[in-house]
């Protein structure tokens, strides 16, 4: 049993537990109650039960003996679980009416139509538990649809970083070996010593971008932002590129508005137009421009990478920003790309408040856009000879 699940099991334990007791303490308060039934049922319910059902996370309903909904929490209307004094899922219903006949608590677990926030499938965990002595039913259900979707993102992760780090680990060992065979030829060994540095350095690419998207992908706040210039950090992400940029004597061009300054993480910004300007030079050909400007937007500042490549795929735009998604597997492991570049790029708009966005047509281009809040409230382009103290 899952973690979660124990720690559901133990949270209805305690509310089957804690509704007995209240049903006890009530007989024996008032016990020619119990001896005679009330002709409304719902006065069967003691004092205190609309109050713990009211305050549990949970979608709590209570049945009478004929499968009437005595009392239901907020969340189990919201997820259409119940409706007027009726509840709606048949497969808990049959539960309650198998707990009513032998006492026994069941659990389960269920898929029921979505009704809340958009959802097309909800799945809960779902413990029945007999309550009282007059045959009402105390039903739990709890949402479990974003842990199981949050385990299928982890599972996907594990497996995707497993294959990611076998195929260049793998391709260094059996280039050891084909080293150690070619040791009395000189050409051969300086040929697949370069093939081992390749695979070396992609495989500290994946590393270094697998640490950096752990640190950011929690959308956690920034813990100590500062006001960036947009000038150092393109500037600096431009020099990191430029010798790969050489080898395709692809040109990298800046230009926009200058003097912009934002408010969050120089190193981040750094790192996410890095992965965009990388990314624009392994899908675009070679003799092309690639071309970053920025530009004020109210309160906020735009900072664009275009390329003049083969552009995306339609039906891969939504997912162009997934872990490990390639539009084009085939020539981004040629290139050496992770796959995690524009994983980053979309964590680091979030931690800045901020967002990403894409336009593409195959054949034309892209033009990837980040659009990050302004220090100060408002995109103002500060003159160089200004010092960035003196501007605030």
């Amino acid at each position: 049993m899952s973690e979660m699940a124990m720690s559901f099991a133990a949270l209805a334990g305690f509310v089957v537990g804690a509704l007995a007791v209240l049903f006890y303490r009530n007989q024996i308060e008032a016990p020619s109650r119990a001896e005679t039934p009330a002709e409304n049922d719902s006065a069967l319910l003691p004092q205190g039960v609309a109050s713990v059902l009211a305050v549990l996370p949970s979608s709590a309903v209570v049945l009478d003996a004929n499968d009437r909904v005595l009392r239901a929490s907020s969340a189990a209307r919201a997820f259409g679980l119940v409706k007027g004094d009726r509840l709606m899922a048949a497969e808990i219903l049959a539960l309650a009416r198998q707990v009513r006949r032998d006492g026994e608590i069941r659990e389960t677990e269920i898929d029921v139509a979505g009704h809340k926030f958009g959802q097309e499938i909800t799945n809960f965990a779902v413990r029945v538990a007999p309550l009282g002595s007059h045959g009402q039913v105390l039903v739990l259900a709890e949402d479990q649809t974003e842990r199981r979707r949050v385990e299928a993102v982890r599972r996907d992760f594990v497996a995707n970083v497993s294959h990611e780090l076998k195929t260049p680990v793998g391709a260094l060992s059996l280039l050891a070996e084909t080293v150690q065979d070619a040791a009395d030829d000189p050409e051969a060994v300086t040929r697949f010593a370069g093939r081992m540095q390749h695979e070396a350095a992609r495989l500290t690419y994946l590393v270094q971008d697998l640490i950096t998207l752990s640190r950011i992908q929690g959308a956690e706040a920034i813990p100590t932002p500062g006001q960036v210039p947009i000038d150092e950090a393109v500037h600096d992400a431009i020099d990191y590129c430029n010798t790969r940029a050489g080898a395709k004597d692809i040109t990298l061009v800046s230009g926009g508005t200058e003097g912009l300054r934002i408010w969050g993480d120089e190193e981040l910004l750094v790192t996410a137009l890095r992965n965009l300007i990388d990314n624009a030079i392994a899908y675009s050909p070679e003799h092309t421009r690639v071309v970053i400007s920025s530009r004020p937007a109210g309160d906020s500042v735009e900072i664009s990478v275009s390329d003049q490549g083969i552009g995306i795929p339609e039906e891969a735009l939504e997912r162009i920003f997934e872990r490990f998604f390639r539009a084009d597997p085939a020539r981004s492991r040629a290139t050496g790309g992770t796959g995690l570049g524009l994983a980053i790029v979309k964590h680091v708009a979030a931690a800045h408040a901020g967002e990403v966005s894409v336009w593409s047509k195959e054949g034309s281009g892209s033009t990837f856009t980040l659009r990050l809040p302004a220090f100060g409230g408002t995109a103002v382009a500060v003159p160089p000879s200004i010092p960035l103290e003196a501007a605030q």
